[in-house]
């Protein structure tokens, strides 16, 4: 999923990478996604994202004439490269090489009745920063029969992504600086200590990305994936986004509505909330998820918090101010459990319910004084490797996010202005979140993105799937989303957990696979459980 600072998106379940999904929220009331039945109209100064014109313009056309050399990689699977311009408005300036994988269609008796190959199925897993590269060779193997059958599955991992002209910005061992130090500053000097941390993130990344760091955003993304489409030889685009991939997905439908194929949006993001809506919703579905755990947690015997929700929140509350005032030792090599890190390793828990064991395991083993579990969970998050390294997901997804939105604020008492709204919206992680959305404020290049709508006019039908509990990706921007699109069609799952698709639900999966393999979408409204 998607989010302006810290937040990151991460975990990606359902291929089993690293663990849930990616960075987003829910309403500032803080009463939770099924709270937000109604989301309201965006501000009437949102635009609508305009279509590209129709024709190829004659100086992308080397692009788009490109042939595709599959070779054998990846036990397997086969992968290709092919070059895109750096800057879409300058094709003249240089180009930048993007690395797609493919799992071609597995045919079969079955298939050839249903009428055979449909074509390629793009995959994205969201972040921005996750790869789909990696992400299509962990799902191929488990994806359905029936759309395996009919459909090659193609990662494309995005431009400054995984094996696509990757971002990089710090040394592993600044990484590990970096994700300790504490985003709830309680004086100035913690604050000179977060505003230090953040400003080396940015030059890290400029002296490294260089020019490139300006052309990551997800408008380009989307023209990169037009590109594909034509070098694979479909003439509309069918695509499975899940998380952030979803707001890519959205931005391909409203540039190339004509292009639109089967389009499946998974977790939505909403285009049309500005940076500190977005963070500050997202702080609220992280409550939502909260109240989820600790409701669950409850009826565990091994649960540590309490009996109650309350007594939860209090017993979490302490638990980090202990951590906050004596960093936990672990059993990594010397590693201390920062207040941050801590804090990190609940949140990324909450991204999907089958983490919930391990986070009550961690909690008590943190309440004795042993932080492994907890720091087990932040390096999760952040994708941390057991030889200290880091991949570029996280860099990415912060180039990604301040091109594509102005940063929320300006410096340390602009957070300071909205930690009240972010507190009210999430009593226990609103502070934490406010601060951390503090990155974008040092970023060396300006944002080329603003905050839209995307109607996607003419465009054929495009499923969208939101989990009413998902911490991530709140179920009002599955609303909104599916509201903005002219042919949008709304499945929802009543659930826990960042996105549906392939995780827990039958009926999601039925829905969405009888959409892929026959064009024909759910039902408008249409509700599941497992």
């Amino acid at each position: 999923m998607k989010a302006t600072g810290r937040v990151l998106a991460a975990a990606l379940a359902a291929a089993g990478l690293l663990a849930g999904g990616c960075s987003a929220g829910v309403p500032a009331s803080g009463g939770g996604a099924e709270a937000a039945s109604s989301p309201g109209s965006p501000p009437a100064e949102v635009t609508a994202l305009e279509p590209l014109p129709a024709e190829v313009p004659a100086e992308l056309g080397a692009y788009y004439a490109q042939r595709l050399a599959w070779q054998p990689c990846d036990d397997g699977f086969e992968c290709t490269t092919f070059k895109v311009p750096v800057d879409y408005g300058r094709p003249a300036d240089g180009d930048l090489a993007l690395t797609a994988v493919r799992a071609p269609a597995i045919p079969g008796a079955a298939a050839s009745q249903a009428g055979g190959r449909i074509g390629s199925l793009l995959l994205n897993p969201g972040g921005p920063g996750g790869s789909a590269v990696e992400y299509v060779e962990a799902a191929a193997r488990t994806y359905d029969g029936g759309v395996r059958a009919r459909y090659d599955l193609v990662g494309l991992d995005p431009r400054g992504v995984g094996r696509s002209s990757p971002v990089t910005c710090l040394s592993g061992d600044r990484m590990d600086a970096f994700t300790s130090v504490g985003f709830t500053p309680a004086d100035q000097r913690e604050v000179d200590a977060l505003v230090a941390a953040d400003k080396e993130f940015a030059e890290g990344c400029r002296e490294r990305a260089g020019a490139a760091l300006g052309h990551v955003s997800t408008v380009e993304a989307a023209r990169d994936m037009d590109v594909l489409r034509a070098l694979l030889g479909d003439e509309r685009l069918s695509y499975v986004g899940k998380s952030y991939g979803t707001f890519l997905g959205a931005t391909y439908a409203g540039l190339f509505p004509g292009r639109v194929g089967r389009l499946v949006l998974d977790g939505a993001m909403d285009p049309s909330l500005d940076s500190v809506a977005g963070n500050r919703t997202q702080a609220g579905g992280f409550e939502t998820a909260w109240a989820a755990f600790a409701k669950d947690c409850a009826r565990r015997d091994d649960c540590p918090l309490g009996r109650t929700e309350q007594e939860a929140g209090d017993r979490l509350a302490a638990l980090l101010a202990a951590v906050r005032a004596q960093p936990l030792a672990t059993t990594d090599g010397g590693r201390r459990l920062s207040h941050a890190q801590a804090t990190t390793g609940v949140l990324e828990a909450m991204y999907a319910d089958f983490l919930w064991p391990k986070l009550r395991g961690a909690l008590t083993d943190a309440a004795a004084g042993d932080g492994t579990g907890l720091l087990k969970l932040s390096d999760s998050y952040y994708g941390r490797e057991p030889d200290g390294s880091y991949p570029n997901l996280m860099f990415a997804n912060t180039a990604v996010n301040c091109l594509d939105l102005p940063a929320p604020f300006a410096g340390p008492e602009d957070v300071r202005r909205a930690v009240p709204d972010f507190e009210h919206a999430s009593p226990h992680f609103g502070r934490d979140m406010a601060w951390m959305a503090l990155t974008c404020a040092y970023w060396p290049v300006k944002a080329t993105g603003s905050a839209h709508t995307v109607r996607a006019a003419g465009a054929a039908p495009i499923v969208v799937v939101g989990t009413t509990r998902d911490p991530a990706t709140p179920y009002a921007w599955a609303q909104a989303l599916a509201g903005q699109l002219e042919s949008g069609r709304l499945l929802t799952y009543d659930g826990d957990g960042h996105t549906a698709y392939g995780r827990h639900s039958a009926c999601v999966d039925g829905a969405v696979n009888r959409y892929l393999l026959t064009g024909e979408p759910p039902e408008q409204g249409k509700r599941c459980g497992r």
